[in-house]
């Protein structure tokens, strides 16, 4: 069989030249199911799982199909999150910024006057949560008639997050003419249910190639006990030494403590959850794409916007409460060809919540013992001194340092670099590149002073403010 190009489709130039510059090669399995049917204008019910390309599967043949010189969006994209928005917002904005096409994302929490100004001017393409979408649609910020193109993305959580009612109401506003396109890596009954009343004679694309979770993640449960927990986590993490990790956890509270547990061990870690303010979250989340931190705490919702190549574990610290949770969690790993880890740590009370999902996925999880003691002694000093940074670090070494604060605090270079240089051993030669975000900010420490200012800051304050600071790991 000859290997599928993009070529095949007969896109624009200007598509084609975004795609050259996104280095976009050759489509995955469910671009090119897709994108030949979507740009017929077909009605499309797709069942792929996480990672497998489908968001350049709808936007491709969407930033193929808008028209330039439309006045009023012409395609709407419902997204379960914000999170999500905006890394969808994102991806179909490069793949038409060179033709033109604008694409802007809107979501609760932030300023709803901001966002009716900006869709005043011209704009192509809507991603957006059911709620602020909704809204714009009743205050008729968001003008619909135009609207040709209809996709539904991760359907499956957006309804079993309870969106129904919303995105039904929705799509009883929009033209009946429209194409409608449901992506879901799940098909539960409320997804079946919703494809049965919205959309007429659709084309079903299943992509089961590498079954419901893929087969690049090796999957593990260890058995614990409640009080266990920590420590298990603790020894497993010594022992795997992940390049990134994500860390899932049921509850806020839960995210909380463990985040907590693991800055007091030093651990290079951060957190999100939907108690976080979403302009925290999102640099949280950037950080994290970027790999300047290692661990990330977090619940199920506030990391469906995470698309991260280099996800090497993923830890259920707690079971899912719903089978497709653990597809989606585990499917964070094991993403663009490489290997991943996803390791589950079950107390007695979660049995039957693990023979659902075992059942659901279509296989026995395998159980492997908890680390022994004595592998993990021989790896605890290593794994500690590469937590702590002291790890090969030479006299003209640079360690970048991650500060948990930044503009919205009001921080300034100037105030850093006051603190900094007055600690003893430090200069401002020693300070390099400082990087200001709203709610982070990167500093180089030069000349292997990044231990020494790592250590000081714990018991130092910036302008008053008591920041955490950690080593921003490159993952």
């Amino acid at each position: 069989m000859s290997e599928r190009s993009f070529e095949d489709y007969q896109l624009s130039n200007e598509i084609t030249r975004a795609l050259a510059l996104l280095k976009y090669e050759a489509p995955t399995e469910v671009q090119s199911e897709v994108i030949p049917r979507a740009l017929d204008k077909q009605d499309l019910i797709v069942k792929s799982q996480t990672g497998s390309g489908k968001t350049a599967a709808f936007g491709i043949p969407l930033c193929e199909m808008i028209d330039w010189a439309g006045d009023n969006p012409q395609a709407l994209i419902l997204t379960p999150t914000r999170e999500l928005a905006v890394q969808v917002g994102e991806d179909v904005a490069a793949i038409g910024r060179v033709k033109g096409i604008k694409t802007m994302a809107v979501y609760g929490k932030e300023s709803f006057v901001q966002q009716q100004e900006e869709l005043e001017r011209k704009t192509h393409i809507i991603v957006g949560t059911p709620g602020r979408v909704r809204d714009h649609i009743d205050k008729k910020t968001v003008i619909v008639d135009d609207i040709k193109y209809l996709i539904i993305d991760e359907a499956d959580e957006m309804l079993s997050m309870g969106f129904a009612a919303q995105v039904e109401a929705i799509i009883e506003k929009l033209p009946t003419t429209r194409v409608t396109m449901i992506f879901s890596a799940t098909w539960p009954t409320t997804v079946e249910n919703l494809c049965n009343k919205y959309m007429a004679d659709p084309i079903t694309i299943h992509i089961a190639s590498t079954g419901i979770t893929t087969r690049a993640i090796e999957h593990s449960i260890i058995n614990v006990k409640e009080t266990g927990k920590m420590a298990l986590l603790k020894n497993v993490t010594a022992i795997e030494k992940p390049a990134s990790c994500i860390i899932f956890c049921k509850t806020k509270r839960q995210v909380d403590t463990v985040f907590a547990e693991l800055e007091k061990s030093s651990y290079s870690c951060e957190k999100i959850h939907g108690g976080i303010a979403q302009e925290v979250r999102f640099a949280v989340m950037d950080g994290f794409k970027r790999g300047n931190f290692r661990y990330l705490v977090a619940t199920d919702v506030a990391a469906r916007g995470i698309d991260v190549e280099h996800i090497s574990l993923v830890i259920n610290y707690d079971v899912p409460t719903e089978k497709e949770s653990y597809v989606h969690r585990t499917g964070r790993t094991g993403r663009a060809g490489k290997k991943g880890k996803a390791i589950t740590f079950a107390m007695p009370a979660d049995s039957e919540a693990l023979s659902t999902i075992e059942t659901y996925i279509g296989f026995e999880i395998p159980v492997r013992e908890a680390p022994a003691q004595q592998k993990v002694a021989v790896r605890k000093n290593a794994f500690e001194e590469k937590l702590a940074g002291r790890q090969g670090v030479k006299n003209n070494t640079m360690m970048k340092l991650h500060f948990n604060g930044g503009k919205k605090k009001k921080l300034r270079a100037v105030d850093f670099v006051g603190t900094i240089a007055n600690i003893p051993g430090v200069t401002a030669d020693d300070i390099g590149i400082i990087t200001i975000e709203d709610s982070l900010t990167y500093i180089d420490m030069l000349n292997g002073k990044g231990l020494l200012v790592l250590q000081a800051m714990k018991e130092t304050t910036i302008k008053g403010k008591k920041l955490k600071v950690s080593e921003a790991v490159k993952g």
